[in-house]
């Protein structure tokens, strides 16, 4: 059982599957530090001095405070779309390499195999022998 998840773990496919996850991580970080530190503050003086984690609706006050987030729930949202649309510009470099191979691959003819190539000859041979 060991030999078989040692062949499964050192597999190609799930090594680049842990560090496109490790990868992705790292990169919702660094969205999320951009979202927060670069893009929200000059949205927000933008619109009037708000700091978008002040925008609460406060639920409940006693006996503990209770409150909806609704600042930091848009700053998850732009997040979301930064990300989303950093893999949607992957995903489209990526098919387009993929259809520029397939496309290569289509216009190069595959060589008959050998013995037809034979045949071929031997049937050219038997014409002009009649």
């Amino acid at each position: 059982m060991w030999k078989e998840f040692k062949e499964f773990a050192m597999r190609g496919n799930v090594i680049d599957l842990a560090v496109g996850i490790i990868i992705g991580a790292a990169f919702g970080k660094i969205v999320a530090s951009f979202v927060k530190d670069i893009l929200m503050p000059p949205i927000g003086i933008a619109l009037g001095g708000v700091d978008f984690k002040d925008i609460v609706v406060v639920l409940q006050t006693m006996p503990k405070p209770v409150s909806m987030n609704i600042g930091l729930f848009i700053m998850t949202i732009v997040d979301f779309i930064i990300i989303a649309f950093a893999i949607f510009l992957v995903i489209k470099g990526l098919n387009s390499m993929n259809r520029k191979k397939e496309e290569a691959t289509e216009e190069a003819p595959a060589e008959p195999p050998k013995q037809e190539v034979l045949l071929e000859e031997i049937r050219d041979l038997l014409k002009d022998k009649n």
